[in-house]
């Protein structure tokens, strides 16, 4: 009696673990690539139903990449401090300075008194210019004046050894015999102080007169020796 429980107890213990083995899991669906399939590529990029989706640190890399200026010779030079050095063209000036003899008369246009003054020039038309200047003025209320500073000096040319000065004069700007004769004598000693002024010729308006302001001869040009 034991012996015919046994053999059914095994029966059943052999049908329930053959119930078991016959019951299988079912697979999950594969998803298959259609309008909702993503592809992953290379480069960090996912299509996505023919959408071209950029992973954020990939953009982000590409974004921050700039090309260099130095590349295509934009950019300036720079110095080694940082700064940004700019080419200037020279501006230094080469000017000179020079102490010169000129000529005054006293307050009774009684004599010629030789004084000194300073000239600064750029070029040799400067400084007879200024040379002139320095006769329309003077520091020392005891030392006057023969070329008044309304006497404008429209031109100066020196070529070959001859000075040629042409002004301007008007009628305020004449004097009596006396002062006449003294202004022509400094400004002829005043110029020819100057070894390559051979001769100076002085024009008014551009024309050579007889006469500076009506009572002394105007010689033309005039010389060392005259």
């Amino acid at each position: 009696m034991n012996k015919k429980i046994w053999i059914a107890a095994l029966l059943v213990t052999v049908m329930a673990v053959a119930a078991g083995c016959g019951s299988k899991p079912t697979a999950a669906p594969s998803q298959t690539q259609g309008a909702g399939s993503e592809t992953q590529t290379g480069s960090g990029v996912t299509e996505v139903k023919g959408e071209v989706i950029t992973d954020p640190a990939t953009a982000g890399s590409e974004e921050n990449t700039t090309p260099s200026n130095s590349a295509n010779g934009g950019s300036e030079g720079t110095t080694s401090s940082g700064g940004t050095s700019t080419d200037k063209p020279s501006t230094s000036d080469s000017k000179e300075k020079k102490s010169i003899e000129v000529f005054f008369t006293d307050p009774e246009e009684l004599e010629l008194h030789k004084a000194s003054a300073e000239i600064t020039f750029a070029s040799e038309d400067d400084k007879y210019k200024e040379t002139f200047a320095s006769l329309q003025q003077s520091k020392d209320d005891k030392l006057v004046p023969l070329w008044s500073k309304e006497i404008e000096l429209k031109s100066v040319q020196f070529k070959d050894g001859a000075l040629t000065l042409d002004i301007h004069m008007p009628d305020t700007a004449r004097l009596g015999a006396g002062g006449e004769l003294f202004a022509i004598d400094a400004l002829k000693q005043t110029f020819f102080q100057y070894e390559e002024v051979k001769s100076l010729d002085l024009l008014v308006d551009g024309k050579s007169t007889e006469s500076l302001m009506g009572h002394v001869d105007l010689e033309h040009p005039m010389t060392r020796s005259n």
